[in-house]
């Protein structure tokens, strides 16, 4: 490794602060599901350490080098593994990995970029799944992994099988899911982020829309299987098993360079996150016997790709709103051809990163693909420093101010009646729960805004208008003009519920919406008028969106903005249960349905009957449904420990017959 200039003393001081820079980046990455430094840059600091450490012969007690993983922080079940998951040692040399296999045959396989997950199935059925955590002590998450997309919950296998995999949220499912994410800020900067977020959630509902999905990559134990002595043929019987497993080339010395060059070519077209790739004997014995050092076991291998970086000259940095105010830095730069695309803008997230890189237009810059594939800035060669933050906001010339969040300075637009912020709000307006108007997509409102045709939101109720000049726009003729006045003219009939949440208002969702419509019986004006106290009186309604509810009725403009909208509008009262049955009980869900439609279909039924559905068993909740009722999951063994009758679907349904 590179010796590193200076005296023994500073060489020591340079120590202290990589490791305190590596652990600060570590903690924000895995407990907190957020970046303060780019990929490339903490493998830099990482093999700086590396060097100095080795150099000085001196490894300090919280080095990164020596701990694996990171403490878990969140409310989870703690719960100590059976055998430590250790960190794989790593290489960007395909040389590396040709000395490492000599003889042997080994399983290549993508080194996916998500959540590692240990599974435990006993008599068949999931039995417990639990995070690598700090590769010591792992979060439990079995009620989450019960929701992943494509988790076998029954195996023909009976005995106690473990093994281990990657949960990850594809590229599409990610898009998706940020995009319905309106607040820009809590936007997920990559999928491991928001699998990191969804696989660790309280409420196993938000884990089940995530559509996150498991690939098995290891087997631990499953007594009294011949697995031939290959490790090819564990990943065999895990498929037979209903398991879906990482993708694995089988390789040699002689193949393992044509087949690194395969993985690399798929990389573009591969729909799961992957940050390299995996190498594994084949031969379990073999494997087993080379034991582990301290931190690496000895059997396997990892390879990271060696980034391809390229030289161009930063031109400018755009400055891009949001609705939340928000605004991010882009840096532009010259063109230059990046694993096969060209490329000429990367994100730089916030003001602090700028700083860091020292970032000013006309610099000689590095720029990188991390993972091939998100581009961003590896290093800045002339660092002629941040310069011409923009005062005034580029779409509404509002003015501009640099705040403080958590660990990052960014750029805010301070104008409340920004247009970035109402492009973003009228989105929110037209979508599907909301008032569901088709081919008004961000794009389009930000034309139509743009052109002076709309101001408020009852303006869109107007645009019949402006027919002409619509077809005229590009993307627009005769036909998609029509069917978008259709789709306004038949979002006119519509309920109150919907027309609240459309309004944006601060920590108002669909179903806040519906519970405050509910305990005002769809009156507009007695909600618009409703006062914090009475808000606050409603179960699951807190004193904070009590108080940004009435804040924005209390605001004038907003207020007149509203009846504005009553008056375009024909709403209909939901229907609601008269008599409500279920009022002040507490229902689980869990399992499977087959009369309804899904779960959510019962607890539909449960809350238009008054009734409230949580996602975990307590001494408050007053009934269990679960189909299989003699169940030994953990909701069905809470339940009976308390006393908390367990209902099948059809005693459900005989409550829903005999009400009343």
């Amino acid at each position: 490794m590179t010796k590193i200039q200076g005296s023994i003393e500073e060489k020591k001081q340079r120590m202290t602060e990589l490791v305190d820079l590596l652990n600060q980046a570590g903690r924000a990455y895995y407990q907190e599901a957020r970046e303060i430094m780019s990929n490339f840059e903490y493998d830099r600091l990482y093999d700086e350490l590396l060097s100095l450490e080795e150099e000085l012969q001196t490894t300090l007690a919280a080095s990164p080098t020596v701990h694996v993983g990171y403490e878990v922080v969140s409310e989870l079940p703690k719960e100590r593994h059976e055998r430590p998951m250790l960190s794989l040692d790593k290489t960007k040399e395909v040389g590396r990995l040709k000395e490492f296999l000599g003889n042997q045959t080994a399983l290549l396989s993508w080194k996916m970029d998500g959540l590692t997950i240990v599974l435990t199935y006993r008599d068949g059925a999931l039995f417990k799944a639990v995070t690598r955590g700090n590769g010591e002590i792992g979060e439990v998450v079995t009620n989450n992994a019960r929701v992943f997309k494509n988790i076998p919950l029954k195996i023909p296998y009976q005995g106690e099988l473990i093994l281990r995999g990657e949960a990850v949220i594809r590229y599409d499912d990610f898009e998706r899911i940020n995009e319905e994410i309106e607040d820009v800020d809590a936007k997920y900067k990559n999928p491991r982020n928001l699998c990191s977020g969804s696989v660790r959630q309280l409420n196993n509902e938000i884990t089940a829309k995530r559509n996150v999905r498991f690939y098995a990559f290891s087997l631990v134990r499953a007594d009294g299987v011949d697995f031939e002595n290959s490790r090819k043929r564990q990943m065999e019987w895990l498929k037979e098993q209903g398991f879906e497993t990482v993708e694995y080339h089988m390789v040699n010395a002689g193949t393992i360079e044509e087949e690194v060059a395969w993985f690399a070519d798929q990389i573009q077209k591969n729909e799961v996150p992957s940050d390299g790739l995996v190498l594994l004997y084949d031969d379990i014995a073999y494997g087993q016997s080379l034991g582990s050092t301290a931190k690496f076991p000895r059997d396997s291998f990892a390879f990271k790709w060696a980034d391809e970086i390229r030289e161009t000259t930063l031109r400018e940095i755009e400055w891009s709103p949001s609705r939340t105010g928000l605004i991010n830095p882009v840096a532009i730069f010259d063109p230059v051809e990046l694993e096969g695309t060209t490329v000429s803008r990367a994100s730089v997230h916030n003001i602090s990163i700028m700083e860091e890189l020292e970032l000013g237009v006309g610099d000689r810059i590095q720029v990188y693909k991390a993972n091939m594939i998100i581009p961003q800035i590896a290093e800045n060669l002339t660092r002629s420093g941040v310069r011409d933050i923009p005062e005034t906001c580029p779409v509404c010339s509002g003015k501009t101010e640099v705040r403080q969040i958590l660990n990052a300075k960014a750029l805010y637009c301070t104008n409340p009646q920004c247009q970035a912020k109402q492009i973003k709000a009228f989105t929110l307006f037209v979508s599907r729960d909301a008032m569901n108007i088709d081919g008004l997509s961000e794009a389009t409102m930000e034309k139509l805004i743009g052109k002076g045709f709309i101001h408020e939101f009852a303006d869109i109720y107007h645009l019949d208008e402006h027919r002409e000049e619509i077809q005229e726009m590009d993307g627009f003729g005769e036909k998609s003009c029509q069917n978008l006045l259709d789709s306004i003219e038949a979002s006119r009939e519509t309920t109150l519920s919907r027309l609240i949440y459309a309004l944006g208002i601060e920590n108002v969702g669909a179903a806040t919406a519906k519970l405050i419509c509910r305990q005002f019986d769809d009156d507009p004006e007695k909600i618009a008028d409703a006062d914090r106290e009475a808000l606050s009186r409603i179960q699951g309604i807190g004193d904070v969106i009590a108080g940004t509810f009435t804040e924005y009725f209390q605001d004038p403009e907003k207020r007149a903005r509203y009846e504005n909208l009553l008056k375009e509008l024909h709403l209909q009262k939901e229907e609601r249960q008269e008599q409500q049955s279920f009022a002040g009980i507490n229902f689980v869900i869990t399992g499977s349905v087959t009369h309804f439609k899904n779960r959510n279909e019962v607890k539909e039924e449960i809350e238009k009957r008054g009734g409230k559905v949580t996602g975990s068993v307590t001494s408050k909740t007053n009934y269990l449904i679960n189909n299989d009722t003699e169940s030994t999951s953990s909701k069905n063994r809470k339940a009976k420990e308390l006393g908390i009758p367990i209902l099948s679907e059809e005693d459900f349904l005989d409550m829903l017959k005999n009400e009343g």
